[in-house]
């Protein structure tokens, strides 16, 4: 099992890759990958479940999910890789991501209209990344995101079949979305999660409940992913020194800073801002 580290090419925090290897090992990475499978009988495992796809299913890993490729036909997928900033820092899919990141597989034959519309949204976007006109990075995650809405539209309405409609109350996810949304404006300040709660309206204890549940994650650790997202923002001006960009994005340290920036992108900051440099000097030549 290792972390993999994925290197943007064209434009930053997007890559497609036209085909997997027939076999890849158990590995995680920070990003997401949707698959557009080509051929019939590939083999995928996330977590412990394995999952057989056929032509026209979409397969949907999330970030830091644990996943192998078990067995792939030659020119079976067309992939993408994204960061996972594209969900983190988009308040109402974290807000239900609790729901969305179950939903692994999207199967052709049980929801053809649903498969069919992401395929040609991948194959949009795959047109567009490859002929990397202005705009490319924003055109780009604007048909992810357009992806993310349909799978979050079906998996919500999934749920609210299963638990039935007038069980299926809003109100928990709407405390979420107004803590992400606070979270978002406060993150360069010293901010606690009994503030946060206080604010929502909830005790510390059943927020602290509420915000695992629903975002899959625990509140420093989300807070730590909105300030890193702050720092990159940061890092792409030179000007300013690292440590003047580590508590610009609310970092109370400069160790804490590089700790927690390495963890969730695998590169120290100044390593980051060396690749960065690199990749706008490359778009000038």
């Amino acid at each position: 099992m290792e972390k993999e580290i994925i290197k943007f090419q064209n434009i930053q925090g997007i890559t497609f890759i036209d085909s997997a290897p027939g076999y890849f090992p158990p590995h995680w990475h920070n990003e997401a990958e949707f698959y557009l499978i080509k051929k019939d009988c590939s083999e995928f495992r996330i977590r412990d479940e394995l999952y057989t796809l056929y032509e026209g299913d979409i397969l949907l890993i999330w970030p830091r999910e644990l996943h192998e490729i078990v067995s792939h036909p030659e020119n079976g997928s067309l992939f993408v890789q994204f960061s996972s900033n594209m969900i983190e820092n988009h308040f109402d899919i974290l807000s239900s991501y609790r729901f969305i990141s179950t939903c692994h597989m999207i199967r052709a034959k049980d929801n053809p209209d649903l498969a069919e519309n992401i395929k040609n949204i991948l194959l949009e976007t795959k047109e567009i990344y490859d002929k990397n006109p202005y705009f490319c990075e924003t055109r780009c995650r604007i048909c992810i995101y357009r992806i993310l809405l349909l799978i979050g539209e079906f998996v919500l309405e999934e749920k609210r079949e299963q638990f039935g409609r007038s069980n299926y109350s809003a109100t928990s996810l709407e405390y979420i979305r107004n803590a992400c949304g606070y979270i978002a404006e406060h993150s360069t300040e010293d901010i606690s999660q009994s503030e946060v709660a206080a604010k929502t309206g909830l005790s510390p204890f059943y927020f602290s409940k509420l915000f695992k549940e629903y975002t899959g994650t625990s509140f420093p650790a989300y807070l730590s992913r909105i300030r890193v997202s702050n720092a990159i923002s940061l890092l792409s001006d030179e000007s300013l020194s690292i440590t003047e960009c580590a508590f610009s994005s609310g970092f109370q340290s400069t160790t804490a800073f590089n700790k927690v920036f390495r963890e969730i992108t695998g590169c120290s900051p100044r390593e980051y801002r060396k690749l960065h440099h690199r990749y706008e000097n490359s778009l000038l030549s």
